[in-house]
């Protein structure tokens, strides 16, 4: 889909609103088997899992014709922005709550923006939208007061925990602007596919380097936790991760991203029911204006795709796009 040509999609509000859900999990999971997991173990198995399913897919569709093998070239990239911040994302909850740590991920919503206002031409339209600055202001307004406005002081959490959380943000919002530069016109279930693969491989070889068990520990697990890990992986990892393709291809890096910054506040409903923490009257007052804020973000790509760019803009592409081949870029918007 011609992303000058790009209207608003319902489809594309869905994809994203499912990612929005998998990843307010995410944590939650995480947290839950903390005590009975490492990090490295955590991280190895779930991406392992994930892999081992995504991986022979990819390669019969290679070895029918139906994809392209410099896919696997064209993952580098994304796949180590996606390593090193899932590195510190592992890590995070053994050091600080799950609803802080979520809010501080949403450092990523500066570096996807920073980097689709510089990399891609469509997505500098948004600047000049008052309703894109008003929604992006709520929702980073929105999580700082959510912090600001916790029971407990921010300075008494684990200042390595909110350092790793933060730069997990920022290396999950580069990989979001990636898979995008890189993976023009690729089916989602393809990109992932091949971006699952080659950081499993790097989180399993850190899980043999630096697990004091060598993974072995889930081994260990009982069966409902056991169950979880691999819930954890499904929900949190492949749906989420190929329904956030979708969406980035359907409504662009920034206003997907942003989005998606909503899910602290989803992830902090789940930790209310489940770990019995508590949101302040400041923290529901600032999650409901990051939600109005999500909706002024969806009505400016609602007017982007009334309103043609100006002239000589798409003249200039900067997306990398000679290696693309035509039959894939029909199906780019298909999960």
């Amino acid at each position: 889909m011609d992303s000058q040509n790009r209207k608003y999609d319902p489809a594309g509000v869905a994809c994203v609103v499912v990612t929005l859900l998998g990843w307010s999990s995410v944590l939650l999971f995480l947290r839950h088997l903390a005590p009975y997991i490492d990090g490295w173990s955590a991280n190895g198995w779930r991406y392992g899992m994930c892999a081992g399913g995504l991986c022979p897919y990819l390669l019969i569709r290679q070895c029918r014709g139906h994809a392209d093998w410099h896919l696997w070239r064209r993952a580098i990239v994304p796949s180590v922005f996606n390593c090193i911040g899932q590195t510190f994302f592992g890590f995070a909850v053994y050091y600080i709550e799950p609803g802080l740590a979520a809010f501080l991920l949403r450092v990523s919503l500066v570096s996807s923006t920073l980097g689709a206002f510089t990399l891609f031409a469509d997505e500098r339209v948004l600047a000049r939208s008052l309703l894109f600055w008003s929604g992006l202001s709520l929702i980073v307004i929105g999580s700082i007061c959510t912090v600001a406005f916790s029971i407990h002081p921010v300075a008494g959490s684990s200042g390595f925990g909110m350092l790793l959380a933060a730069a997990a943000g920022g290396f999950f919002g580069l990989y979001g602007v990636s898979v995008r530069y890189f993976m023009r016109g690729v089916r989602p279930t393809d990109s992932f596919s091949a971006i699952a693969t080659v950081t499993a491989l790097v989180m399993i070889g850190l899980m043999f380097w630096r697990s004091p068990t060598r993974g072995a520990c889930v081994l260990d697990l009982s069966a409902m936790n056991t169950f979880w890990i691999v819930l954890s992986a499904v929900i949190g990892i492949a749906i989420g991760h190929i329904f956030y393709y979708a969406a980035i291809a359907r409504l662009g890096v920034a206003v997907a991203a942003a989005i998606v910054q909503l899910s602290p506040f989803f992830c902090s409903l789940g930790s209310i029911y489940l770990f019995g923490e508590v949101l302040t009257p400041g923290q529901w007052i600032a999650g409901a204006g990051m939600v109005f804020g999500a909706s002024l973000l969806i009505r400016s790509e609602q007017r982007r795709g009334r309103e043609a760019a100006p002239e000589g803009l798409a003249a200039c592409p900067i997306e990398l796009e000679a290696d693309v081949p035509a039959r894939t870029i029909r199906v780019a918007k298909d999960i």
